[in-house]
């Protein structure tokens, strides 16, 4: 029987939505082993004169406790 933990991370991108996910997970897993799945909870962006300037997720990284 495996052990899963979740915890929550918020992250951000000029770019998309996606991009904001990669990096998340890219720089979560720098400290934390055995990442298992995301689940992107809430995406929003920031409108500045009429054109989308940056992307953010609230994402939930599942990873297993060893």
């Amino acid at each position: 029987m495996a052990v899963l933990k979740v915890i929550e991370v918020l992250s951000n991108s000029d770019k998309s939505w996606e991009d904001a996910t990669t990096k998340a997970v890219k720089e979560a897993s720098k400290t934390v082993k055995n990442l298992r799945s995301v689940y992107v909870q809430d995406q929003s962006a920031i409108v500045k004169d009429g054109q989308v300037t940056e992307f953010r997720v609230n994402l939930k990284l599942t990873f297993e406790v060893k």
